[in-house]
């Protein structure tokens, strides 16, 4: 819209940019004032228009305006509709960078409109959300360490990174530019640091060790401060909303209730019918907890009900996934929990947690569109859907019943 000849067709500096719906209307609007009004032609031309196309243009110019949003802006939405979720496919988020070995890791960053994946082909990228384009940022690369996992801390202003093999971890500077190598944890005894979870409360990791160890690092001091044991190995964690809370699903099946405070084990429990747990997530706003098992079955609890009964009994038991699974994300506002199996291609269901019943339309049947998936994630205000999967691409969704990013 800085072209000279579109400048007069802007009326303040916000239209920098314009869909091409709404400057088609503005040409419009122009043309009618130079002509002292709607011409005959013009005006019989309009009427033919269905209403249902001006709707869809509308709805079209008000996407493009999210689209070129940055920052959050709360807005309120209604209730989500149950049985078919209104989504758009967007360009991959990492279109303008894929990988060439699997992605491992995608996430959104909790404030900024900025997306990061990261994989086997040993870098961490940074793309610009717009649905449109989605920008590469930056890119950092890792010699001789293909990625595991890659997650924000809950500032944003550092990405932590581990691999397969090592126990040496990155945490990236994104404000700074700084790669920092991790090499030596005091009071880790473990031969390689792979799996963590960032404490909701900031500057520390909870890292899953061997032998059903879980070891608290401070960031600060790259030590370890105590440490909580389950039997079995560890198959996943997840903490509650304030971070008081941690819940470990063990590979035998069982879930152990940790107090984050005075490291004791407040509960435990068996999760209904699993033979080998495989991954736990809890909901933003504290209600759910699901449990995913490798038979497939993923059973959703009552938050609460795990917290205070030795015994719970699963609100609702999905068995839309045949084989393991394997990666579980509750969307932020917890209408949506989102399934996922890596060792299947399409093997992504998206469960309506109101109704406790699974969205029919996605994913598409028709043709493959997400492959194999490993990580699941939500923007901040749940308007983008992304996956992580085998052919080094992020798939990007638009929720359209959200407002905000």
């Amino acid at each position: 819209m800085s072209h000279r000849f579109r400048r007069d067709l802007i009326k303040g500096e916000a239209e920098s940019t314009m869909s091409k719906p709404k400057l088609q209307q503005r040409m419009r609007e122009q043309f009618q004032k130079s002509m002292g009004g709607a011409p005959s032609w013009a005006e019989s031309k309009v009427k033919k228009k269905s209403k249902r196309k001006m709707k869809a243009e509308e709805d079209e110019d008000e996407e493009d305006d999210l689209m070129r949003k940055t920052g959050n802006f709360v807005a309120p939405s209604q209730s989500l509709p149950t049985g078919i979720l209104r989504m758009k496919k967007c360009l991959h988020a990492n279109s303008s960078r894929p990988s060439e070995a699997r992605l491992s890791s995608v996430q959104f960053h909790p404030s900024a409109q900025v997306v990061m994946t990261a994989g086997l082909d040993q870098s961490v990228s940074l793309f610009q959300v717009d649905g449109q384009r989605n920008p590469l940022i930056q890119s950092v690369h890792l010699e001789r360490f293909p990625v595991h996992k890659a997650e924000f801390s809950c500032d944003g202003a550092t990405v932590v990174a581990t691999s397969l093999k090592n126990k040496m971890f990155y945490l990236y500077d994104m404000m700074g530019g700084r790669v920092l190598p991790v090499h030596t944890v005091r009071g880790l005894n473990e031969a390689r640091v792979k799996e963590f979870s960032v404490c909701p409360d900031g500057g520390a990791l909870l890292l899953t060790g061997t032998r059903g160890y879980l070891h608290l690092l401070t960031l600060k001091t790259k030590e370890v401060v105590r440490s909580m044991k389950i039997h079995g190995d560890v198959a996943g964690v997840c903490f509650s909303r304030d971070g008081s809370k941690v819940f470990a699903h063990s590979e035998e099946g069982e879930v152990y209730v940790w107090d984050m405070r005075s490291s004791r084990c407040v509960n435990r429990f068996t999760d209904d019918g699993c033979v080998r747990g495989t991954s736990i997530a809890a909901s933003k706003n504290g209600q759910y907890l699901a449990c995913g098992s490798q038979s497939g079955v993923v059973n959703i609890y009552s938050q609460e009900a795990c917290l205070n009964s030795a015994n719970p009994k699963p609100l609702k038991a999905v068995m839309n996934l045949l084989t393991s699974a394997t990666a579980l994300t509750f969307n932020p506002s917890s209408e949506i929990l989102a399934i996922a199996s890596r060792a299947e291609d399409e093997a992504v269901r998206l469960v309506h947690l109101p109704s406790l019943s699974v969205f029919s339309n996605f994913p598409v049947s028709k043709r493959k569109l997400v492959y194999r998936s490993s990580c699941l994630d939500f923007s901040p205000h749940s308007g983008f859907f992304s996956l992580a999967n085998n052919k080094g691409h992020a798939p990007l969704f638009r929720l359209l019943h959200y407002n905000d990013f």
